[in-house]
């Protein structure tokens, strides 16, 4: 039934429940007409054509109307009609079907079709559109974001969908693959021990923003900055995905982990000039992206056809109601800004160095204790890892991971820039005097190889996803061990399991925050593809099979873990800086000789020994890339002291690693290190 609309407000902005209807509201600066359509199917044309007069409902920029009679789970979307005049950035198209920016829920049709939104003609049955969501309607059983330490945890790189789809993830047929997947997995997680589950994009995204032929699988392809993914949802239902996603984190959150969310507020699935009219190219082009000179043609910063207009006043604000509500009714913990650098870029595209949206997200009070992460690079060649903009911004450590690939490949040199990395990387950091906690420290993330093939192949094996191997990074800074690819060769075999030991070993121990991607646990391989982007298959998916085959590193990483999360916290109670602590800490680096270390290029060893104060705790780190084993001298022990040996990966399991209360004594002040080896021996007071 048709009801009658009246004038309706500005404020808040998207689709709001309230007195008995819904109040909608759009922001276009240079719409001449809009229309609201409600649907009663996504793959239907409208039920009903609402009118938004300009003259009675509109106010400054903002078009707004109030529909009685209108729930939570109603489908919607726009019509909006204005110039096309590309030259001047303006690309109205009043056939198209468009998302409401502000959207709390999107529904995908069956038949969805992302040719029909770029052609000319009506797309009504086949576009993407928004759903009416209340927030208020889920009861969170006083569920809130945890606020961990950060000096405590732990992040594991996940992907929602990859983590439960093979066939092997022992989960229902009909939740693989969903949030509700992910929460029959949830014991998994304990007991490996991370405390922090950083998930690839969850925003709403276009799956068909790829290659012809392939999935749009990692996510990086937003449609939409305040709805979870609808494919995600093991619920058919438009509300589904809203409230599946928040059964997740209240699940998640009752289990300990922090629930972090890779966010791309850098571009959208719209791509260049040439790509399909979704929403904000069709509401207000000119607005929401960085236009060249003239507007007809997309800034690129991002290598994905156009780059968001991040400080223009009202993308900054949409960026920071998005944040807002996923904290506020969506409980999550923190993000992960994809491409951060981005949002440093003014609407000409230079860089800013006080841009305003990073300062509306770092000092907004919601906001205040959520985790902030930056990638600070962009694909434009600006690399700010060390000088990001902030006080509160904790970075991905480029530097870390390709001084840590450097060392185990024996590359000279290297030794002495992991040295730095061990301690919380000061030579990137120290000239801020934060926390040494703003590192996050990683070997391998979603974005290149996995652990086991960074250690089984020297060259990318990207042909799979269609482009003649010529996309991905081409320079890895990995070692096969010897031969290309899997190998039955059991000497081989051992050296790369030993690698994978070490590399996890210096991530999870050394001063900032580890972070695992999905799958290094066991081993995961993708066959050398660096770019699996478009790898909806089981090139991704977690091979769950791997848990027998690779016990030992599963185990391996779990005893890491369990250690990890005793770290001291008392530095970040009190805000010492990382330089603080380095200058406090009573330590001392060596070579195979104490207080000796080697630091010219031709070295592959290097030790260093260390007291934590508020631990009690001693303990001596030896790391040798070199191809032979070397004999280590230890530093005498007082009181009749001795040192335990808590990791040496050139044994093998269970020795490699045991019980922090199990580690057995040591009979000599000599240790031999294993070729290709990292250990670390500790010592407890009076024991």
């Amino acid at each position: 039934m048709k009801t009658a609309a009246s004038a309706g407000r500005a404020a808040p902005l998207g689709a709001t429940v309230r007195d008995g209807g819904v109040n909608f509201s759009l922001y276009s600066r240079n719409a001449k007409r809009v229309e609201l359509l409600l649907f009663d199917r996504e793959d239907d044309q409208p039920a009903q054509v609402i009118p938004i007069d300009p003259g009675t409902n509109r106010s400054y920029h903002y078009w707004h109307v109030f529909v009685p009679g209108v729930k939570p789970g109603q489908i919607y979307g726009y019509r909006v009609q204005g110039p096309l005049d590309p030259a001047r950035g303006l690309r109205f198209d009043s056939t198209k079907v468009l998302l409401d920016p502000y959207g709390r829920g999107v529904v995908v049709p069956d038949g969805y079709d992302r040719a029909a939104a770029r052609k000319q003609g009506d797309n009504a049955r086949t576009a993407m559109k928004s759903v009416v969501v209340d927030p208020a309607a889920y009861d969170w059983e006083g569920d809130t974001p945890l606020h961990l330490p950060s000096a405590r945890t732990i992040i594991y790189e996940m992907h929602v969908r990859g983590f439960t789809r093979h066939p092997s993830s022992g989960v229902g047929a009909t939740t693989r693959g969903t949030y509700a997947g992910l929460i029959e997995k949830i014991p998994y997680l304990q007991q490996l021990g991370i405390t922090a589950v950083e998930l690839l994009p969850v925003f709403q995204f276009d799956a068909h923003d790829c290659p012809p032929g392939k999935i749009n699988y990692w996510g990086y392809a937003p449609v939409s900055f305040f709805a979870p993914h609808q494919a995600y949802s093991s619920r058919r239902d438009p509300l589904g995905p809203v409230h599946e996603f928040r059964d997740m984190v209240k699940a998640l959150h009752r289990a300990g982990i922090e629930v972090i969310l890779d966010v791309v507020y850098n571009h959208t699935a719209e791509g260049d000039e040439r790509g399909p009219t979704l929403g904000f190219r069709g509401i207000d082009n000119p607005t929401y992206y960085i236009l060249e000179r003239g507007g007809a043609r997309y800034a690129n910063y991002t290598g994905c056809g156009n780059t968001l207009n991040a400080n223009q006043p009202i993308v900054r604000r949409m960026i920071a109601d998005s944040l807002r509500y996923w904290v506020e009714e969506m409980h999550v913990d923190g993000f992960r800004f994809d491409l951060a650098s981005i949002l440093t870029r003014d609407e000409l595209g230079h860089p800013e160095p006080n841009p305003p949206v990073l300062w509306d997200i770092e000092s907004d009070p919601v906001l205040a204790g959520t985790k902030l992460i930056a990638e600070a690079w962009d694909a434009a060649g600006l690399y700010q890892v060390g000088t990001f903009v902030g006080d509160a911004w904790k970075e991905w450590n480029g530097r870390f991971r390709d001084d840590v690939r450097d060392f185990f490949r024996t590359v000279p040199g290297s030794h002495r820039r992991l040295a730095d990395r061990l301690i919380g990387s000061p030579e990137v950091f120290g000239h801020e005097e934060r926390e040494p906690e703003q590192s996050i420290n990683f070997v391998t993330c979603h974005d290149g190889f996995t652990l086991n093939d960074l250690v089984s192949y020297n060259q990318k094996h990207n042909e799979a996803n269609g482009e003649d191997n010529r996309d991905g990074a081409s320079d890895n800074k990995s070692w096969n061990c010897g031969v290309e690819g899997p190998t039955d060769d059991p000497a081989i075999e051992a050296l790369r399991n030993r690698q994978v030991k070490n590399f996890l070993t210096v991530t999870t121990l050394a001063l900032g925050v580890p972070m695992i991607l999905m799958g290094d646990e066991l081993r995961q391989s993708q066959g050398g593809n660096n770019n699996a982007y478009c790898q909806d298959n089981e090139t991704s998916w977690l091979d769950w099979t791997l848990l027998a085959k690779h016990a030992d590193v599963h185990r391996f990483v779990a005893l890491l873990n369990a250690r990890r999360v005793l770290r001291d916290v008392e530095h970040e109670r009190r805000r010492t800086s990382l330089n603080q602590l380095i200058a406090r800490a009573q330590k001392a680096w060596h070579g195979v000789k104490l207080h000796q270390p080697d630091w010219s290029d031709h070295s592959h060893s290097i030790a260093f020994d260390a007291v934590l104060g508020q631990e009690g705790l001693r303990f001596y780190l030896i790391l040798n890339a070199y191809w032979e084993a070397l004999e280590f001298e230890l530093p005498r022990l007082e009181d009749g002291n001795r040192w335990r040996r808590y990791i040496d990966t050139a044994l093998d399991s269970p020795d490699d690693i045991v019980p922090w209360e199990q580690a057995p004594a040591l009979s000599s002040n000599n240790y031999r290190a294993g070729a290709r080896s990292a250990v670390i021996l500790v010592t407890a007071g009076n024991e």
